[in-house]
């Protein structure tokens, strides 16, 4: 029996509860927060039903079925919790749109009522003594975390030959699309979760493509915010001046209203409240500017075709397109981001871990280390930590390589990147594919993604969409919109009205593996 089965048996006693239940129907699940919202409200079912729903679909579909390995672990009291706010709803009305909604949580997001182990042994048993700021702004408008999900190992950045997906604690999490296909990285189990309906929405974490990238592979909605749009704190660390959490979610409007929820009164830019949700309409894209960055699919002609007739949609939607709107800098980031990322990466993974207690293993990246060594055929059975040996060997944050990087990467990303090329043509947005589709899962060879816009924003610390387009050969395919900082009303308003002219998201089949080989 692996870790992750282990935990999961821990929540027999809630799902044996809801074998006996009679919870809505299945369909029930694909829905939108707010249709589900609208059901609570009116008492067409209790938030409590709602939990023993996903709950079942997590024990047949991750556990007993296809084996998504979506859920690293089950929330002991996710029905207690859909309980009390069962009866606080009769007694005084809902606390947000949220309120009963079941969403599932990324296991690098501190939690102090289930451990947070960053998919590492080494944290298996970690219970921070507090929860993330964002995981308390989800229960406080009265979300129920039904449990945590898989990731890749430290969110990816522990080997340059990794499998996106796979952690020692979790197993490998599998596309709902294709199981034989990766599901991409490091958010997931939480792009795996919400596009096989296993919960109403996820919260990921991004370093650079690590929320959009998943998204797009799965076929969901996601939203990369700005940089310190929603409280950093309680989150396991790569790299402070580019890590954020976001919402996964199966629409743009979702999205829109977890954001609300998330960002309110965090930063000058976003209010205690406001609405975002209920303004999207679907003709936003009547007269934006919009650019289309050509260089990042330049040589991918199948992808290059598919990213044409979006192009088509958004002009018949109203948009001016700006084609072959590049950005000055493209290409030119990738050393001066690696170098940033592991300076920060190993200042702020030692300040995290030194929090832990003096009995575990790893209270430093150099015991860290040591622990995966002393544990190789559970920690290292398909690929190394060389990325965690090259991080070790830096300094202190003020050393010269840090500093003249860390500026490299400003200066690229948004003087001599996106805000060049949108001040050069005053764009509302900048429009490419979000990659290609899925690949095979290797675990002899590693990834072999290839490519992605996520670079400029996710280094800029600005924010990204992603929206279903389509399929190619019968894999998902998303849209993604980026621009300036603090844009995000901008963009989801964008998002929407394409995702409103497609509709392009369809529920996964499930299939054991190969993709249809219909064309474009």
């Amino acid at each position: 029996m692996t870790r992750r089965d282990m935990i999961l048996a821990a929540g027999a006693a809630a799902l044996a509860s809801c074998a006996r239940s009679r919870p809505p129907r299945q369909e029930t699940a694909t829905l939108s927060i707010g249709e589900l919202a609208a059901g609570l409200h009116s008492g067409r079912w209790s938030a409590m039903e709602l939990a023993r729903l996903y709950l079942q679909r997590i024990d047949a579909i991750d556990r007993r079925g296809p084996q998504i390995r979506a859920v690293l672990s089950l929330n002991p009291g996710a029905l207690q919790q859909a309980a009390e706010l069962d009866r606080e709803l009769k007694a005084k009305g809902p606390r947000s749109a949220l309120h009963g909604v079941p969403v599932l949580i990324k296991d690098n997001l501190d939690t102090s009522f289930m451990p947070t182990t960053a998919g590492s042994l080494a944290l298996s048993d970690w219970r921070p003594p507090r929860n993330a700021p964002v995981v308390q702004r989800l229960i406080d408008a009265g979300a129920v975390i039904l449990g945590k999900t898989n990731l890749s190992e430290w969110a990816n950045f522990r080997s340059s030959r990794s499998v996106s997906g796979w952690s020692a604690v979790g197993g490998q999490t599998r596309n709902p699309h294709a199981l034989d296909r990766n599901p991409s990285g490091s958010s997931s189990g939480s792009a795996a979760a919400v596009a096989a309906s296993l919960c109403a929405a996820a919260i990921g974490t991004e370093t650079d493509g690590s929320i959009v990238s998943p998204a797009n592979a799965c076929g969901i909605a996601a939203l990369k915010p700005t940089v310190g749009a929603l409280p950093g704190e309680g989150i396991v660390p790569i790299a402070p001046s580019q890590d954020t959490a976001g919402p996964m979610a199966r629409t743009v409007r979702d999205l829109a209203l977890l954001f609300e929820i998330l960002a309110a009164g965090n930063s000058a830019a976003y209010p205690e409240k406001f609405d975002l949700h209920s303004q999207l309409g679907p003709g936003s894209l009547r007269g934006a500017r919009i650019g289309i960055p050509r260089r990042f699919y330049q040589r991918r002609q199948l992808l290059n075709r598919f990213l044409d007739a979006q192009i088509e949609i958004l002009r018949k939607a109203g948009a001016e397109v700006i084609d072959e709107a590049e950005l000055p800098s493209h290409g030119q980031i990738g050393d001066a981001e690696y170098t940033v990322l592991l300076y920060e990466f190993k200042d702020s993974l030692n300040r995290y871990l030194s929090r832990l207690p003096e009995n575990f293993p790893a209270r430093t990246l150099a015991q860290l280390i040591e622990f995966n060594e002393k544990n190789r055929q559970r920690e290292m059975p398909w690929f190394g930590q060389e990325i965690f040996i090259e991080a070790e060997k830096k300094g202190p944050l003020t050393e010269a390589a840090y500093v003249e990087a860390r500026q490299t990467c400003i200066r690229l990303a948004r003087a001599e990147g996106i805000n060049a090329v949108m001040d050069q043509h005053r764009l509302d947005a900048l429009v490419t594919l979000t990659s290609g589709p899925a690949w095979f899962i290797d675990w002899v060879n590693g990834d072999s993604g290839g490519g992605g816009c996520s670079q400029p924003a996710a280094v800029a610390g600005y924010p990204h969409v992603t929206v279903p387009a389509g399929f190619i050969r019968g894999l998902p395919v998303g849209l993604s919109f980026f621009g300036r900082a603090w844009s995000e009303p901008r963009l989801l308003e964008l998002a929407y009205a394409y995702e409103q002219a497609t509709h392009a998201r369809r529920d996964p089949a499930l299939r054991p593996g190969g993709a249809a080989p219909a064309a474009v």
